[in-house]
């Protein structure tokens, strides 16, 4: 009998999984134990095995492709068996949200009484501030075929001119607005259906649909009847004084919205461009090909003057306009479960936790000393990141209360130490955990902190690993950064930010020195650690750094 194979949940917080490779194909045979895919969680990939013993049918989720947990992953049974009714069974358990998000999305554009097969396309609101759109060109006409995703048309808003495509497909059966037209946002652009729709028949619903709404609005439109009134009154008597005042007689000058902000932001008179939409419409393209005329103003005039008032004057060479080139673009990369994952967490840590920080400098001549004796010894080395984990642990030793966690009605306080060390990966940031570092010498952290590491890049650490930190370390000195703050990794209430040696002069016992400092940030949750408490600990730091013995002890 065939086994349905569901999207493991590979770690607790995992939510969904990615198919990062299929190590089997449909119509393989699969063993008990054999791997069948490779698995992208929120945390790390890893291997998932089979279960079931025959030959795989079918694969529910395609390699690149994620899905939530228990997600129909894969169909294992004999050869040749019937398998639809597992894949129907699982596919049901979905129709009725899917049902409702497609009468949704069916409805987006209805107006009363439409028939259900067409669909209304209304002028869309293409920018934050558009109020209205210009119709810059049609790419299909009444009468074509459309598919889903086709561009419809170039609409011309406030800002740019854009491609709107059809989230439809049908018969383009009616266009409501013109090429060179402008109209409202939400007003009618085109309408939608199946072939042999009755276009009048569909013109009439949409009138009566339209009308409905009108006679809704009636006590409104009566109530600003007199206002309108004397705004049309204005109106016209602002386009005869217009008429009036023109020498040429053409009256008022008609121009899209944007070739208005266009002509406004370079100081054109729109009253000297010519117009190449209908009825002589300025549209964006004649704002951008009009070159200005530089004409005398009247304080230019020539004047008479006495010749001992001549004087010859320097030739004024003309401002060149600044007309910049190129094109503006994008490109989208696919967040991976473990970007996503980051974000999520990063986002509940800075939202929940009150964070406030502390820095302090300290001086590292010591430990630059002490680092080079070390690593002079056969065998071993030592970095200063190994330093500073060791100098933390022995610090949260003498500090428990910022080796603790926010519990609700409780702050749980851990007595063991486990520092988590972020590692910096492709897809973001790990955070591997140090087990009972207060226990180990540096040569240990130094070996265990680069297995993690190197486990971290290869993708090969394991949930474990990543769990139990009670303190966090990120340390970003090796790309030169002097100095800043980090989002605690929860449930920890702490995190320490450690940034790069720099050389600079200081002043010691009343002379300036060159000495070498390197600040330390910690970020701490408010609701378990206090000020002073944290002020303490870096106290307490500080002095082991700058005492590289005490750390021997």
């Amino acid at each position: 009998m065939a086994e349905v194979v569901n999207m493991p949940r590979l770690s607790d917080t995992m939510e969904e999984g990615v198919v990062a490779k299929w190590l089997k194909q449909e119509g393989d045979q699969v063993e008990e134990g054999e791997i069948l895919a490779e698995i992208e969680t929120d945390k790390a990939t890893m291997e998932f095995e089979s279960f079931h013993d025959g030959v795989l049918l079918y694969q529910g989720i395609k390699e690149g492709d994620g899905a939530p947990v228990d997600s129909l992953l894969a169909i294992i049974g004999e050869k040749g068996e019937d398998i639809q009714a597992l894949i129907d069974g699982n596919a049901d358990k979905n129709s009725d949200d899917n049902e409702e998000v497609a009468e949704v999305e069916s409805n987006n554009n209805e107006v009363a009484e439409m028939p259900d097969d067409v669909e209304v396309v209304t002028m869309p609101r293409l920018s934050d501030t558009m109020e209205e759109g210009t119709v810059a060109k049609w790419l299909k006409k009444e009468g074509d075929d459309v598919e889903e995703g086709e561009i419809l048309a170039e609409i011309e808003t406030d800002k740019a001119t854009m491609e709107f495509e059809s989230f439809f497909s049908g018969k383009l059966i009616h266009i409501g607005i013109q090429e060179g037209e402008s109209a409202p946002v939400d007003d009618v652009l085109a309408i939608i259906g199946p072939e042999g729709t009755d276009k009048d028949q569909v013109l009439k619903a949409l009138k009566s649909g339209q009308s409905s709404s009108s006679d809704n609005e009636k006590n409104k439109t009566e109530n600003q009847s007199s206002e309108e009134s004397e705004k049309t009154a204005a109106d016209q008597e602002e386009v005869m004084n217009a008429t009036k005042d023109t020498s040429d007689n053409k009256g008022r000058i008609f121009a899209s919205p944007l070739a208005k902000s266009l002509a406004k932001d370079k100081g054109y008179d729109l009253s000297k461009i010519k117009g190449s939409g209908e009825n002589g419409r300025i549209v964006k393209r004649d704002v951008e090909n009009y070159q200005p005329q530089e004409e005398p103003t009247q304080a230019e005039a020539p004047k008479e003057s006495s010749p001992a008032q001549e004087a010859p004057k320097k030739e004024e060479k003309p401002v060149e306009i600044y007309q910049p080139v190129g094109e503006e673009a994008f490109h989208e990369n696919k967040n991976s479960q473990m970007r996503k994952t980051i974000a999520k967490r990063l986002l509940e840590s800075k939202n929940n936790a009150p964070h406030y920080y502390l820095t302090i400098e300290a001086d590292m001549s010591h430990a630059m000393e002490s680092r080079k004796k070390i690593n002079e010894l056969p065998d071993t080395k030592v970095s200063f990141n190994d330093m500073v984990i060791k100098a933390s642990a022995m610090a949260l030793r003498k500090h428990p209360q910022v080796n603790s966690s926010w519990n609700g009605d409780t702050t749980k306080i851990a007595e063991h130490i486990h520092i988590g060390v972020a590692v910096a990966v492709e897809e973001g940031l790990l955070v591997p955990t140090l087990e009972f570092a207060d226990q180990q010498s540096l040569r240990q952290i130094n070996n265990n902190v680069k297995s993690l590491a190197k486990k971290a890049q290869t993708k090969k650490l394991q949930p474990e690993e990543m769990e139990g930190s009670t303190f966090t370390i990120s340390n970003l000195g090796m790309f030169g950064i002097e100095e800043f703050t980090s989002i605690i990794n929860q449930p920890n209430s702490c995190i320490l930010s450690v940034g790069s040696i720099i050389e600079k002069p200081v002043v010691e016992n009343g002379e300036i020195v060159v000495g070498h400092r390197m600040k330390l940030t910690l970020a701490c949750d408010h609701r378990t650690v206090d000020g002073a408490t944290g002020a303490k600990f870096l106290a307490t730091l500080k002095t082991y750094l700058e005492n590289p013995v005490t750390m021997l002890a």
